[in-house]
């Protein structure tokens, strides 16, 4: 080609790099025009007058006019101010690298131990495992704490949900798993859980050890988009080492702040509130997030534990009651038992493992069956036994549960500080029950 020709080809191209131009901005959601954009792309906003910047998602497009929900706050941006096309997308670095460490959504180092180097970026939104491809949930998968092995025993690739109000315990059992899990690698995503909370989970309820541990923290005081895709991307995370063959627990604090995330993000964009406030983008992320777990056929596995916040200990609170029907299981702790002083407090009778069945041995599971029925029993019998009005011998169950109570709550109790190997969890269960053991 002459070089004539050339330089004519060139010249009539446009080089620059294209940008937007902002036209609004409200507290949650900026409005920008001039750049052809597709939904959840993710766009860099530019301030003209100083070098401040930040990141953020388009929510939302109407013609020309696009919506951009920010990853940070807006103040100091104003109209004029350019948007470009972020083209890395909605990707983040992994890698074994992460491990060990404390990390923002977008992977980026909180814990001041200098910059971490991960080469393979993988997408923040993915699909779930298809159903066809999951693999049977048939191994046992420990967790340390005797109450839940015992009586409500989870399986590789399962997903549970810890239902509690407010100060029961819920950071207090997290750490416990996380300790006592026998899984190689442990992802744990604190979302809008408040700031001071993180270091007293990392030194209390881990005693400052991260070994095969990573964090994702997006707290409270973050965006909602940060708080919404923090938990999108712990999952990733989970599912780089689950891809290389290797058994992951993943546990995430909260659900429901989680929730709260999208109901902010949905009302700023026009959508109607249904129960309790939430729109309905709230209620149909939740499948999206807890889905992308389990056990995949040629793979490792994700084995994950969601805690949900129950405002009031109500139960039917709508997130509450569309995580309970997504998970293969509930554990309910109870503010009754924290009265108490039984820790854990893990409340059996309300709780359920959906796969324990098929994971446990008969010899176990007929001392689960015995130990729930003794316990309901003596539930139901407690007033009658406080005020003298039951004669022992009346009912030999309900004798056999009387005299079995101080070493049944015994059992529910541990220690935070205390691991139990599960064989010894199980043995100790059937010998209370007066079962054999084999």
């Amino acid at each position: 080609m002459p070089f004539s020709a050339l330089k004519t080809r060139i010249s009539s191209k446009n080089h620059s790099v294209a940008f937007g131009e902002v036209v609004k901005i409200n507290a949650t959601v900026i409005t920008a025009t001039g750049l052809k954009v597709s939904i959840s792309d993710m766009v860099k906003i530019v301030s003209i007058d100083s070098e401040q910047e930040t990141f953020g998602m388009v929510t939302e497009i109407d013609g020309g006019t696009f919506f951009i929900t920010p990853f940070s706050f807006v103040e100091g941006f104003c109209s004029g101010d350019r948007v470009f096309l972020d083209q890395t997308g909605m990707n983040i670095p992994v890698g074994s690298s992460l491990l060990g460490r404390v990390v923002n959504p977008f992977m980026r180092p909180i814990d001041g131990k200098g910059n971490i180097t991960s080469s393979k970026l993988v997408p923040i939104i993915k699909a779930p495992i298809a159903a066809m491809k999951r693999g049977m949930i048939d191994e046992v998968f420990s967790v340390g704490v005797k109450s839940i092995d015992g009586l409500l025993t989870c399986g590789k690739g399962q997903k549970l949900g810890i239902f509690a109000g407010s100060g029961v315990g819920k950071s207090t059992l997290m750490g416990m798993i996380v300790r006592g899990s026998s899984a190689p690698i442990k992802v744990v995503a604190l979302i809008g859980e408040r700031g001071r909370e993180v270091p007293e989970f990392i030194e209390k309820n881990l005693g400052g050890n991260l070994e095969n541990t990573v964090i994702i923290v997006a707290t409270s005081d973050d965006s909602p988009l940060m708080r919404k895709y923090g938990a999108f991307a712990a999952m990733s995370v989970a599912e780089h080492f689950k891809d290389k063959g290797l058994d992951v627990l993943f546990i995430m604090d909260s659900v429901t702040r989680f929730a709260m995330a999208q109901r902010e993000i949905g009302l700023a964009l026009g959508e109607p509130p249904t129960s309790k406030g939430y729109p309905p983008s709230s209620l149909t992320l939740l499948p999206q997030l807890m889905e992308r777990a389990g056990k995949e056929e040629g793979k490792g596995s994700i084995t994950a534990f969601f805690t949900v916040l129950i405002e009031g200990d109500d139960m039917s609170d709508p997130i509450a009651d569309q995580s309970r029907s997504i998970l293969d299981g509930h554990i309910v702790l109870s503010r009754e038992l924290t009265d108490f002083g039984i820790y854990p407090p893990v409340h059996v009778l309300n709780s359920a493992s959906r796969v324990m069945s098929d994971i446990v041995t008969q010899e176990h599971l007929s001392a689960i069956l015995k130990f729930r029925r003794l316990y309901t029993i003596l539930k139901e019998n407690e007033m009658l036994i406080r005020i003298g009005a039951y004669v022992k011998g009346t009912d030999p169950e309900l004798d056999e549960a009387i005299d079995k109570k101080v070493d049944m709550e015994k059992f529910l109790s541990q220690s935070a500080t205390l691991q139990t190997e599960y064989m010894q969890s199980i043995e100790e269960l059937i010998a209370l029950m007066n079962l054999p053991k084999g």
